[in-house]
């Protein structure tokens, strides 16, 4: 029991750093050549733990492998227009100024009630109120609506709002975090009299606090279990 629990550590962990090291961006939009990466490691790291006469070193290093043909692959590409258009595609027009480019949606496998639904979860109901609607190379569908349908700003009705800046967490579940009170150039001792005189007391009362660089708060107080 205990060399199962050891080695499914080992490959968690190596899983975890080297999905870690690929980058938020590969986290977050998956392109072609990450899908295939992901399933392959996916499958890789399950032998391993099915399979207790399989070497530890035949699932890290395939899986070392893949890491580093993906951080090579993604750094050619970046330099590469042509391999980065090669390897993932172009973004493809499916809305022209209301009109449905057919031929895209067929060489895109997309069909209408497809793009109705996706039309539909980015709040737009009226397909001539789009003026673009454009298929990412991650599989994203992102929809410019004409300057008529979309909200106005606030520069656009001449109303000045102030920045107060990005809110940062000081508190964390009861935690102090005082990087974040450093950076807004605050003390613990500002805290703990912002909390007194709030009526929250000391720190471990509160759930979630959040200040700007203009000294407004978020306070949420921590629910007494019962």
């Amino acid at each position: 029991m205990a060399i199962v629990i050891l080695r499914t550590a080992i490959i968690y962990f190596a899983l975890l750093l080297a999905l870690r090291l690929m980058g938020k961006r590969q986290l977050g939009e998956m392109e072609l050549s990450e899908f295939v990466v992901a399933s392959l490691i996916a499958d890789l790291a399950a032998h391993p733990l099915q399979d207790m006469g399989i070497p530890m070193t035949n699932g890290l290093v395939p899986i070392l492998t893949l890491f580093c043909f993906e951080i090579l692959i993604a750094g050619l590409s970046m330099k590469s227009i042509r391999l980065r258009t090669l390897l993932f595609g172009r973004p493809s027009v499916l809305v022209t100024r209301g009109t449905i480019d057919q031929r895209e949606m067929r060489l895109n496998r997309f069909t209408a009630d497809e793009l109705l639904q996706e039309l539909r979860n980015q709040g737009m109901f009226d397909l001539s109120q789009v003026e673009y609607a454009i298929l990412e190379t991650s599989g994203r569908l992102n929809v410019i609506p004409y300057p008529a349908e979309q909200p106005p700003t606030a520069s656009q009705l001449g109303v000045e709002v102030p920045d107060g800046g990005c809110p940062l967490i000081v508190i964390s579940e009861g935690r102090v975090i005082g990087k974040n009170l450093k950076k807004l150039g605050r003390s613990a001792e500002w805290l703990r009299d912002e909390l007194r005189s709030n009526g929250h007391g000391e720190p471990q009362n509160v759930y979630l606090m959040t200040v700007n660089q203009k000294g407004q708060q978020y306070i949420a107080e921590k629910e007494r279990l019962t």
